[in-house]
């Protein structure tokens, strides 16, 4: 037997839990998304447009950190960015999430997952900054394919999404926020 599989393998099925956390973004088709599939999607927004990242973004960093950024969530539950969350609360109990999951795996490869995890929560290296712009993009674009998703079910005004939205999605990818903003306005204007 080897020790090593067997704690790669106990993390990779206490992963698999990551399906069964539902988010309060909608798919296109209206069904709520679980977080495997956040992840999965952003994955794929990564690799798509990472052309639109800012010189020097490594998109397969990238990609990892978007792999694993959601993973406490199996713990700690997902946090609506329009809900009414105790922040503190919530960052206590994602990093007690992220000591317990990645701490499954074989020592070295647990401690650079985590350092992966701390520094998409950070959001201080330009990789980070572009993950975590790209993780407050997907959402608003599936709202828009979903008819308002979770801006319906939050009663979220332009001026909120704005407000939450901007200076994130702006300060990793000011492209995708060029081209996303006008959209949103016009869905609004509309609403």
């Amino acid at each position: 037997m080897s020790p090593r599989l067997d704690a790669q393998m106990a993390f990779l099925m206490e992963a698999d839990r990551l399906k069964a956390i539902t988010r309060a973004t909608r798919n296109h088709d209206g069904r709520f998304e679980n977080s495997a599939e956040h992840s999965w999607h952003l994955a794929l927004f990564a690799m798509v447009l990472g052309e639109h990242a800012p010189e020097g973004v490594d998109r397969l960093r990238v990609i990892r950190m978007l792999l694993i950024h959601d993973l406490v969530e199996i713990d700690a539950g997902d946090a609506p960015i329009f809900g009414e969350v105790d922040e503190t609360a919530k960052e206590a109990e994602e990093r007690a999430a992220a000591r317990r999951l990645f701490g499954l795996l074989p020592e070295d490869q647990g401690t650079e997952l985590l350092a992966l995890w701390e520094e998409f929560e950070a959001n201080e290296t330009p990789d980070a900054r572009f993950a975590k712009s790209l993780d407050r993009f997907q959402p608003p674009n599936l709202n828009l394919a979903s008819g308002g998703g979770s801006w319906v079910d939050y009663d979220v005004s332009l001026e909120t999404f704005e407000a939450k939205l901007a200076p994130k999605i702006r300060r990793g990818a000011p492209g995708l926020w060029d081209w996303l903003h006008p959209r949103v306005k016009a869905f609004f204007a509309s609403a």
